[in-house]
C-alpha cells in the first residue's frame, strides 16, 4: 500500500456527514464519486472512506495509475478481486460496523458477496447520496475547469455557425462539434452530440442522422464538451434560411422563459420555483404544454448532477451550484427551439458561464 499526502478536505466534509447517516463508514463505488473524493480516473475501483483513514481498492492494470493519481487514500492493488479485498478489510473490524453503500452503485450480486464474506458484523445503511450532495456544490478548482469546458463548446459554436449549411447532414454537424471539441484541448465530448433538424428538432434527445439539413428548417444544436475531467452543456437554436413570425415568436417566447428562470435562481430558493419561473412565461403565451421536461439540471464530473430544476423539486439552491438552464418547446410536425446556457449560482444572483449568443440566428 501507497499513501499519498495531498490536501483532503472533500474527505474531511464526508467524514463529517457519517454520523448523520448512521455510518462508521461508507463503502464508494460509483467511479465519479471515487474520482471527486480522491483522484483516481480508472475503471475499476472500490473506495472505503473510514473514520481515520481511507483505502482505494483496485486491480494490477491500475498499479501505476493509481499511485501517481491518487490523493487522500491509501491505495491497495487487489490480487483475488476488489469484492473479496473489501470483505476482508470489513472483517478485521471486531464489533458491529455499520458501513453506508449507494443503492445505485452496486450489483445484488456483489452485494450479496460482500454480506457473505465480510462476517456477521456488518450492518448496511443507506448512503443518502451524500457524496452527490458535496458534489452539487463546486470548489475553486471545479470551477475553473467548468468555466474552461464552458468556454470552449461556447468557442465550437462559434466556429459551427460560419461552416453550417443546408448541404450539410446532421452527422456532418454532430463530427464537426466533436472535432472542434477535440481541436481546442476538450478530451471528448460530454453527451452523445445532439443535432435535429425541420420536424425532427421537436425531438428533445434526438439523435443525429444521415438526414441532409435543408432550407427553411430550424435546427436543434445541443453540445457540450470534457476539460479535465468537467463537462459543459449548451443548446442553441438557429435557423437556416428566413424565418416566419412564429418561428421569431416562439424563439422570443423561450428566450424570455430562460430569462425568467436565470433571474429566479439565486441562493436560498427552491428548485422548483426557478422551473416555475420560466413555465409560468410559457403558459402565459399559451405554449406550456410543449414544454415537455425540466428547466436545467446540475453538471460537473457527469453531465447531470444535483440539483434538478424541475416541478415539486424542493432542493434548496447553494451558492456554488453550477446548473443548465434550458427551456424549449417542441411542437410536433412542425419542429422544436431550445436555448439552453450553463450558469453558476452566486451571492448575487446567476452568472451565465456559457457564452456563445442568445439571439436568433438566421444562417
Amino acid at each position: 500500500m501507497v499513501t499519498r499526502s495531498l490536501p483532503s478536505s472533500r474527505m474531511d466534509r464526508l467524514r463529517g456527514l457519517l454520523p448523520g447517516i448512521g455510518a462508521d463508514a461508507l463503502l464508494v463505488s460509483l467511479l465519479p464519486n471515487v474520482r471527486y473524493l480522491c483522484g483516481f480516473t480508472g475503471s475499476a475501483a472500490l473506495l472505503l472512506v473510514e473514520e481515520s483513514r481511507s483505502t482505494l481498492f483496485t486491480d494490477s492494470r491500475y498499479t501505476f495509475q493509481a499511485r501517481e493519481e491518487v490523493s487522500t487514500a491509501r491505495v491497495h492493488v487487489a490480487k483475488h478481486g476488489l469484492i473479496r479485498a473489501v470483505a476482508e478489510a470489513l472483517r478485521s473490524h471486531r464489533r458491529r460496523f455499520r458501513v453506508g453503500f449507494s443503492l445505485h452503485g452496486l450489483t445484488v450480486a456483489q452485494k450479496r458477496a460482500l454480506d457473505v464474506q465480510s462476517g456477521s458484523t456488518i450492518r448496511w445503511v443507506s448512503d443518502d447520496s451524500i457524496v452527490e450532495g458535496l458534489r452539487a456544490v463546486k470548489d475553486a478548482d471545479e470551477l475553473e475547469r467548468m468555466r474552461d469546458a464552458a468556454d470552449l463548446i461556447s468557442r465550437v459554436f462559434g466556429d459551427l455557425v460560419r461552416v453550417i449549411g443546408p448541404k450539410m447532414t446532421e452527422n456532418d454537424v454532430a463530427a464537426e462539434i466533436e472535432y472542434k471539441i477535440k481541436h481546442y484541448g476538450g478530451s471528448g465530448p460530454s453527451f452523445d452530440t445532439i443535432v435535429a433538424s425541420g420536424p425532427r428538432s421537436a425531438w428533445a434527445h434526438a439523435r443525429p442522422t444521415s438526414k441532409p439539413l435543408g432550407k427553411s428548417q430550424l435546427v436543434v444544436l445541443d453540445q457540450g464538451a470534457i476539460i479535465r475531467g468537467y463537462c459543459s452543456d449548451m443548446t442553441r437554436t438557429v435557423f437556416l434560411g428566413k424565418a416566419t413570425q412564429k418561428v421569431r415568436r416562439l424563439y422570443a417566447a423561450v428566450l424570455e422563459a430562460q430569462a425568467a428562470a436565470r433571474n429566479a435562481l439565486r441562493p436560498g430558493v427552491a428548485a422548483h420555483e426557478v422551473d416555475a419561473a420560466a413555465r409560468g412565461v410559457l403558459n402565459r403565451m399559451k405554449l406550456g404544454a410543449y414544454f415537455t421536461h425540466s428547466t436545467g439540471h446540475g453538471l460537473g464530473l457527469e453531465i447531470h448532477e444535483m440539483p434538478r430544476l424541475g416541478r415539486n423539486e424542493r432542493t434548496v439552491v447553494r451558492e456554488g451550484m453550477v446548473v443548465t438552464i434550458e427551456p424549449g418547446v417542441y411542437i410536433e410536425g412542425f419542429g422544436g427551439i431550445r436555448i439552453e446556457d450553463e450558469v453558476i449560482v452566486t451571492a448575487a444572483g446567476a452568472v451565465n458561464l456559457t457564452t456563445a449568443p442568445r439571439e436568433f440566428l438566421e444562417l
